[in-house]
């Protein structure tokens, strides 16, 4: 399985404009996630987002998503000092 799309690596090596534009580009309806469990609740907002055409062709199936969920959901818990950290520091990652 690659680790490309897993929630919790975007959530947490990446910039805050690119986790915006990624849920920006699936018209996501989420305003902000928590950095603490952010790769869990990254997929879910990519869950309620309506996918672009180009991502159809792109991107990994529903299914993928719940599989990526609950494997983020278990990295989440291994990167969770350091997401408590970023949490204090800077707050939510802000989507709208």
């Amino acid at each position: 399985m690659s680790l490309e799309g897993c929630g919790t690596l975007r959530t947490v090596a990446e910039g805050d404009a690119t986790i915006r534009g990624n849920l920006t580009q699936v018209s996501s309806p989420c305003e902000s996630i928590p950095r603490i469990y952010s790769g869990t609740g990254y997929n879910i907002c990519m869950m309620r987002g309506k996918p672009s055409k180009a991502s159809l062709w792109l991107s990994h199936g529903p299914e993928w998503i719940l599989i990526d969920t609950v494997l983020s959901g278990a990295l989440d818990t291994v990167v969770l000092p350091y997401t408590f950290y970023t949490q204090a520091t800077q707050g939510n990652i802000i989507l709208k």
